[in-house]
C-alpha cells in the first residue's frame, strides 16, 4: 500500500507541475461526426489525415472532416496511407481507398480479391508496410500482401499475436509467452525468448544510439545488446513502472512518446529524462491514448477513446494553463536573476526560470500586480497598494500611500525614479544605498498609467479618458510649472505612450505618432503604424522589450514585433498569427517579455504564453481545391469531376467550392481569398471560411481561383478550377441555328409575301389602270359614238329635215300641180291645154320624183324597206311607196298628193296594206311600220 501510495502520488504529481506545454488541439464527435473511439491515424502524400474509428475512415484536410462508412459497418482498428492508397483493416475485412475522379475515396476489399479466408472472428489490428510488401497484423497472423504483383503470404503465430513493429529495416512480432520474432526471408524466425519479453506485453520497438529498444507495456524499457535484455537506466524508470502504456512512437528527434491507458501522453526527451505529459487535466480531451502517429509538420496526433487531438509539438508556441486559477490574470511579467516573475490580480509569482517546480506566491504581494521593471539592477514591483522592490522570495515596501502603474527612470539623474500612481506623479529617491519616497510632483493629480519622461525636466502623460498631457517640472522634481494639453492627437480607448530609441511615442486608432520637438507637436509615422490595421484594431497598447530593443503591437488576428533589420538600421515588422480568441488576454493589458535567447512570454487571463522566435514557422503552403458541388432541386447537391474542366448545364448554376490548407497549428489559422473570373473579378477580402458558394450564375466560362494565406506566409500556388455554364436550351447554338434559318426562313416568307403582295397590288394598279384606261377609252368611244351617233342623228335629223322638206315640197308642188291643173280642167279645152294637163301629169308621177324620195329616205332610215320587204315579200312598189310615207307618220291627206290620189284613195291603199301585211284589227298600221 505504502509502494502504491507513493506511485499515485507521482503519477499525480507529474501531472500537476508546473508545465509548459506545446498547444493541444482538440477535435471532438461534433466536429468530426463520428463515434468517440479511434484506433489508429495515418497520413497520405497530399497532407491529409486519416483515422480509424468505430464507424469507418476519417478523412481530415486541415478544415473539413469527411467520414467513409466502414465496409460491413464493422470497427475499423487500422489504417495505412502509402502515397494515395489507404489502407484499412476491420473486423473479418482489409483492403485500400483510392481517390475517384470527383475526389471521394472508394474502397476495394483484397480480401475478396485475393479469395483469402479469413480465421473466425480474425480482426486486422495493425498494418506495416516494409518495402513494397504491406503487412495486416490480426491477434492471429500477418497477411503479407506484394503491391507489385498482388501476390500474398502469411505468417501464422502459435499463440496470440500482439502486435507487429517496424525497427532497422525489419519486422518483428511478439507472441505470447513465446517471445519476440523476426520475419526473415518471409518466415518467422525467433529473435529473443527472454522471460521479459515472454512475460509482458511489447507496445514498441526502436533503434536506439546503435542498440534495440524495447518498450513494454508496464515495465518500462530495456536495452538489447549481447543477446541479453537489460532495463534501461533513466530517470523516469520508477514513473514508467507504474503507468500502463498502451502505445509509443519515436519522434523524429529521436524523443519519445508514449501514449497511456489512463495517464494521457508522455514525452520524453531521446535520453529517457522527462521531457512533460499531456493528460485531460492540462489540455487532452481524453487519458486513453489507443494510438500516436507523428506527421510530417512534427505535430503528434493521438487517437483517443473519446476524441481525436493534435499536440503540435513543433509550435512556436508552448501554454502555461492555470485551470485551477491559483495564478489569475498575467499582467505582466520578468526575467530577474535567474526567476522568472509573473504579477498576476491575485498577486506576485515566482519560479527557478530552468525548473518545472510550481510557481511559488510572495504573500505580502498578495492584489493587483500592474508591472514589473528592472532598473539599477533593482527589480520594482507597481502593486495596487504601492510600489516594492522584490528580493527573490521576499519584497521591501518603498511606497504605500497610494496605488502605482510603473515606475521609470530620469535620465539626467541616476538617484531618482519617476513613479506613475493613481493620483498623479511621485519621485523615489536612492538615499543610503535604498530607494525611498522622496515627494509627490504637486499640481497634477490625474491618474498616470502612461507617462514618459523628456529632457528639460519635461514629463507627458496619457490618459485614456483626458487625453495626452505635457508638464513642465522644475528642478527639484516638488511640482508642475505647467499642464498642456496636447491638441495634436485625440484621446482614445486602449491608446498607449511609450519611449522608444529616445521618441516619444503615441499609440491610438488612427495609428501611431512620434513627437516632433521642433513643432512641439506628434507626427504620425508611416512606417510604424503599419503594424496597425483598423480592421484588425482592438488596443494601441505598444510593449517595448528592453534586451532585444523590439516593439511589440497587438491586433485581432495577431502579434507584430518591430525590429531593425538583420542586415541594415531599416525597421522591420514581423508579424504573428496568433488571434485574440486564442490568446485570451485582458484587453487594453497586453504584456509581453524576452525570457532568454528568442523566447517571449506573453500574459494571458489563465496562465501564458511562450512565444519561441527560431520556431515561427516558414513552410511552403499550397492550397488545394478538395471539392465541387452544385445544388439543384431544393438545395440538393451533387459532386462533380474536379480533376478537368466542368460542364455545368443552365439549372446547374449554384455552384459550391471547398478548399483547405493541411496546417494543423492550433494557434495559426489559415486565411483564403478567392475569385471567380467570369463573374467577379476582383479578389475578395480575406476570410478564415474554407468554401465559398455562388448562386444564380448566369451562362458563361469561368475560372475559379483562391489562394491562401497562413500568417505573413502566402500559399505558393493558386488553386484553379475551370467550368463552363451552359446556356439556356433556348438559346443554345442549335436553338440559335434554328433561330437564325427560321428568321431567313421567315425573312424569304416574307420577302415572297411582299413580293407576291406587291405583286399583286401592282397587278390590282395595273388592271384598275387598265380598267381605267379601257373605261376611259370606252368612255371616249361611248362619247365619240355618242358624237358620231350626235352627228348620224344630226344627219339623220339633217336627212329627215331634207326628207321632210322634199316630201313637203312633193306634196306642196303636187298639190300646186293639181290646182293648177283642176283649175285648167275648169277652162276651156283646147288643145294647149290639154298638152299643159298632160305635162302636170307627168311632173306629178314623175319616177324621178320617187327615186329621190327613195334615195333620201335611204339615208334617212336605212334598209327600211328592205326589212318591209323581207318581212312582207308580197308588197308592190306601191305598197313600199306608203309604206315609206307611214315611216314619216304622214297622214292620208299628206300621202294623197304624193301618190297623186285621193285620201280616200289612200285611206283605201291603207287598208290593203294591213292586209297584205295580215295585220289584227286592233294593231294600228303606222305604229306597226314605225317599230320596225
Amino acid at each position: 500500500m505504502r509502494l502504491l501510495t507513493v506511485s499515485l502520488f507521482l503519477v499525480f504529481c507529474i501531472g500537476m507541475r508546473a508545465q509548459e506545454i506545446p498547444p493541444v488541439e482538440i477535435y471532438s464527435t461534433k466536429q468530426y461526426h463520428a463515434e468517440n473511439q479511434n484506433w489508429a491515424i495515418s497520413q497520405s502524400s497530399d497532407q491529409n489525415i486519416f483515422v480509424a474509428n468505430n464507424k469507418g475512415l476519417l478523412e481530415f484536410n486541415g478544415e473539413s472532416w469527411r467520414l467513409y462508412s466502414s465496409p460491413q459497418e464493422s470497427i475499423m482498428r487500422a489504417v495505412l496511407a502509402v502515397d494515395d492508397v489507404v489502407y484499412t483493416g476491420n473486423y473479418m475485412e482489409f483492403g485500400y481507398w483510392k481517390r475517384d475522379k470527383f475526389g471521394k475515396l472508394n474502397y476495394t476489399s483484397l480480401s475478396q480479391t485475393l479469395n483469402l479466408p479469413l480465421v473466425e472472428d480474425e480482426e486486422i489490428w495493425n498494418i506495416l508496410k516494409l518495402d513494397d510488401w504491406i503487412l495486416f497484423q490480426s491477434l492471429d497472423r500477418i497477411i503479407i500482401y506484394n503491391t507489385s504483383d498482388g501476390g500474398y503470404k502469411i505468417i501464422n503465430s502459435k499463440t496470440k499475436l500482439t502486435k507487429a513493429f517496424k525497427a532497422d529495416d525489419s519486422i518483428f512480432f511478439q507472441s505470447i509467452n513465446l517471445g519476440l520474432f523476426k520475419i526473415e526471408n518471409g518466415k518467422a524466425q525467433l529473435f529473443i525468448d527472454d522471460d521479459i519479453v515472454k512475460e509482458n506485453t511489447v507496445v514498441n520497438m526502436f533503434i536506439h544510439e546503435g542498440e534495440f529498444l524495447i518498450q513494454t507495456q508496464n515495465q518500462g524499457f530495456f536495452t538489447y545488446k549481447n543477446n541479453s535484455l537489460e532495463a534501461w537506466n533513466i530517470s523516469t524508470q520508477s514513473i514508467l513502472n507504474q503507468v500502463s502504456v498502451y502505445n509509443s512512437i519515436q519522434l523524429s528527434d529521436k524523443s519519445f512518446a508514449l501514449g497511456t491507458i489512463s495517464n494521457g501522453i508522455i514525452y520524453l526527451h531521446p535520453n529517457g529524462d522527462m521531457n512533460y505529459q499531456i493528460n485531460q487535466s492540462n489540455g487532452l480531451s481524453n487519458n486513453t491514448v489507443l494510438s500516436l502517429f507523428e506527421d510530417d509538420d512534427y505535430n503528434i496526433w493521438l487517437a483517443l477513446d473519446n476524441g481525436i487531438n493534435c499536440v503540435n509539438t513543433n509550435s512556436p508556441f508552448s501554454i502555461y494553463n492555470d485551470q485551477k486559477g491559483t495564478i489569475g490574470t498575467v499582467y505582466t511579467s520578468i526575467v530577474h536573476n535567474g526567476l522568472l516573475y509573473l504579477g498576476t490580480n491575485q498577486g506576485l509569482f515566482y519560479k527557478s526560470l530552468k525548473s518545472k517546480d510550481d510557481f511559488k506566491f510572495i504573500k505580502e504581494t498578495r492584489g493587483q500586480v500592474w508591472s514589473l521593471a528592472e532598473l539599477y539592477d533593482t527589480l520594482f514591483c507597481s502593486h495596487n497598494n504601492g510600489t516594492f522592490i522584490v528580493e527573490e522570495d521576499t519584497v521591501k515596501t518603498v511606497n504605500n500611500s497610494d496605488g502605482t502603474w510603473n515606475v521609470k527612470p530620469i535620465a539626467t539623474n541616476q538617484n531618482l525614479l519617476l513613479e506613475g500612481s493613481y493620483n498623479g506623479l511621485n519621485i523615489l529617491e536612492l538615499k543610503n544605498g535604498e530607494w525611498k519616497f522622496k515627494n509627490k510632483i504637486e499640481g497634477f493629480d490625474i491618474s498616470s498609467r502612461y507617462f514618459e519622461y523628456y529632457p528639460s525636466n519635461q514629463v507627458f502623460v496619457s490618459h485614456e479618458y483626458k487625453g495626452v498631457f505635457k508638464l513642465k517640472v522644475d528642478e527639484q522634481f516638488t511640482k508642475i510649472l505647467s499642464v498642456d494639453k496636447d491638441t495634436s492627437v485625440d484621446k482614445g480607448l486602449h491608446s498607449s505612450l511609450l519611449k522608444h530609441n529616445g521618441n516619444i511615442l503615441y499609440t491610438y486608432k488612427d495609428g501611431v505618432y512620434k513627437y516632433n520637438k521642433d513643432l512641439s507637436a506628434f507626427k504620425k509615422d508611416s512606417l510604424l503604424s503599419l503594424s496597425f490595421n483598423p480592421n484588425t484594431y482592438i488596443s494601441g497598447k505598444l510593449v517595448k522589450s528592453d534586451e532585444t530593443n523590439k516593439l511589440w503591437s497587438f491586433s485581432s488576428d495577431g502579434l507584430s514585433y518591430i525590429s531593425s533589420g538583420k542586415l541594415s538600421e531599416q525597421l522591420e515588422i514581423e508579424k504573428i498569427s496568433l488571434p485574440s480568441s486564442i490568446r485570451n488576454n485582458m484587453g487594453g493589458y497586453e504584456n509581453i517579455s524576452h525570457m532568454m535567447d528568442q523566447k517571449y512570454l506573453f500574459g494571458s487571463s489563465s496562465g501564458y504564453l511562450l512565444i519561441d522566435l527560431d520556431k515561427l514557422s516558414h513552410k511552403v503552403y499550397t492550397i488545394n481545391v478538395n471539392a465541387v458541388s452544385t445544388y439543384v432541386n431544393n438545395n440538393e447537391s451533387a459532386e462533380v469531376v474536379i480533376s478537368e474542366k466542368g460542364n455545368f448545364k443552365n439549372k446547374e448554376n449554384d455552384i459550391e467550392f471547398s478548399y483547405s490548407v493541411t496546417e494543423y497549428d492550433k494557434y495559426i489559422e489559415a486565411e483564403y481569398q478567392y475569385q471567380l473570373e467570369g463573374a467577379y473579378n476582383q479578389w475578395s477580402d480575406w476570410t478564415t471560411k474554407p468554401s465559398e458558394r455562388f448562386k444564380n450564375l448566369p451562362s458563361g466560362e469561368y475560372t475559379f481561383r483562391v489562394k491562401a494565406k497562413v500568417g505573413d506566409n502566402l500559399s505558393v500556388n493558386e488553386a484553379t478550377y475551370e467550368f463552363t455554364i451552359a446556356k439556356p436550351w433556348h438559346l443554345t447554338n442549335a436553338m440559335l441555328t434554328i433561330y437564325f434559318l427560321s428568321f431567313i426562313v421567315l425573312l424569304l416568307l416574307t420577302h415572297n409575301i411582299y413580293k407576291r403582295y406587291y405583286k399583286k397590288q401592282r397587278e390590282g394598279f395595273l388592271k384598275t389602270a387598265q380598267r381605267e384606261i379601257e373605261m376611259k377609252k370606252l368612255e371616249n368611244e361611248q362619247q365619240l359614238m355618242s358624237f358620231k351617233n350626235e352627228k348620224l342623228r344630226q344627219d339623220i335629223e339633217g336627212k329627215n329635215r331634207e326628207l321632210a322638206i322634199s316630201t313637203m315640197s312633193l306634196i306642196k308642188k303636187n298639190e300646186f300641180l293639181n290646182t293648177i291643173k283642176n283649175q285648167l280642167k275648169s277652162v276651156e279645152k283646147d288643145q294647149d291645154v290639154k298638152s299643159v294637163i298632160a305635162v302636170i301629169d307627168r311632173n306629178i308621177n314623175n319616177t324621178d320624183d320617187w327615186k329621190f324620195f327613195q334615195e333620201a329616205f335611204n339615208n334617212a332610215d336605212k334598209d327600211f324597206l328592205k326589212k318591209v320587204k323581207s318581212k312582207h315579200p308580197d308588197l308592190t312598189p306601191n305598197d313600199l311607196k306608203l309604206c315609206a310615207y307611214l315611216r314619216l307618220n304622214l297622214t292620208s291627206k299628206e300621202i294623197a298628193p304624193l301618190l297623186n290620189i285621193s285620201p280616200r284613195s289612200v285611206e283605201v291603199k291603207r287598208y290593203r296594206l294591213r292586209k297584205k301585211m295580215d295585220l289584227p284589227h286592233e294593231f294600228s298600221l303606222t305604229n306597226y311600220i314605225l317599230d320596225i
